[in-house]
């Protein structure tokens, strides 16, 4: 049986705010002494991962501003023809993380050694619960590829706490009516992981976390409350936000907040589309490699003998089509 040798690279709460709040200045940001400061905007990078084009706005770096998450990557969007070559990242592993997939737009197919083989869409969202390893295939779907469109959405890792890395591994698609959702004159959104105020999701999770997709109309101001103990960070799809010290984060940025307060100030002018995410610490040792994430050497050491070995399964089965 052929192996293939993998590229290295490769608490909340919430309720309606209803207080005085002064106005800066000329901005329509509000503010209420209780607002998280911004540590750093970054910009995204531009990529490659297998034949479908990225923005990375993070792969194991900043872990003491975004942990639990470990990666962050927006796929598309990109517009496809009928019947044209889907845009594949072949099979390949993870271990020690949950990828986690949601679609804006269009549709996708999901292929693993955990024997399943399913067509994802828009509003769905996948944990790829790889624990102490398994291999998956990812490509656009079926429906994309017989009438064409978009094809626009976000993959981005969790990591799984110590306790749980050598867990056997799972897939689950979770549907909307699992999530909470918002719907107000100013804003709506998706409360896809964790509480917003009275919307909460049913998707349990491994430790503490949010992701929460907004979507902000023009004069929208808006107070998010988070945990002061737990990491945050926004990343805007469409428009621009003003957040905290009247910084502006444009579409393809994400501002990472610092700990020790509650809320993350968002203002938008004309509208803007953005995710917000965070979580409660892991405060573990991280050792990562291409798509493993373990917490030793000697881990990451056994995750690769046991990829190499055939334990995860057979690359070349999950290809096949």
């Amino acid at each position: 049986m052929k192996r293939r040798i993998f590229v290295h690279g490769s608490a909340i709460f919430g309720m309606s705010l209803a207080m005085p709040r002064l106005l800066r200045g000329s901005s329509g940001l509000m503010s209420i002494g209780r607002e998280r400061f911004v540590y750093k905007i970054l910009n995204t990078d531009k990529t490659k991962v297998g034949t479908l084009p990225i923005l990375r706005a993070f792969a194991g770096n900043h872990l003491d501003y975004v942990s639990p998450f470990v990666l962050f990557d927006e796929f598309g969007p990109v517009a496809l023809a009928p019947k044209s070559q889907p845009l594949r990242v072949d099979a390949h592993p993870h271990a020690g993380i949950i990828p986690t997939t949601y679609f804006l737009a269009g549709t996708g197919h999901h292929k693993d050694s955990l024997n399943y083989d399913f067509q994802i869409g828009k509003g769905d969202f996948m944990m790829f619960h790889s624990g102490r390893g398994a291999i998956h295939m990812e490509e656009t779907g079926q429906k994309l590829y017989d009438d064409g469109g978009d094809y626009h959405g976000f993959q981005i890792w969790l990591n799984m706490p110590a306790r749980h890395k050598w867990d056997a591994p799972s897939t689950i698609v979770y549907k909307d009516r699992k999530m909470g959702t918002i719907d107000t004159k100013s804003y709506s959104a998706t409360v896809i992981l964790g509480e917003l105020f009275d919307a909460k999701s049913q998707i349990e999770l491994l430790s503490p976390a949010f992701y929460y997709h907004i979507k902000m109309k023009p004069n929208c101001c808006l107070d998010i409350p988070t945990d002061p103990t737990h990491n945050a960070f926004a990343y805007v799809v469409r428009g621009q936000v003003e957040t905290e010290g009247r910084k502006e984060v444009k579409a393809g940025q994400v501002a990472l907040y610092q700990r020790g307060e509650s809320l993350i100030n968002l203002f938008s002018l004309n509208g803007a589309e953005l995710l917000v995410l965070g979580g409660q610490p892991l405060n573990e040792p991280v050792y990562s490699y291409g798509p493993f994430v373990t917490n030793t050497k000697e881990e990451m050491q056994k995750v690769i003998n046991d990829y190499q070995s055939g334990k995860m399964g057979d690359p070349d089965i999950v290809n096949a089509r």
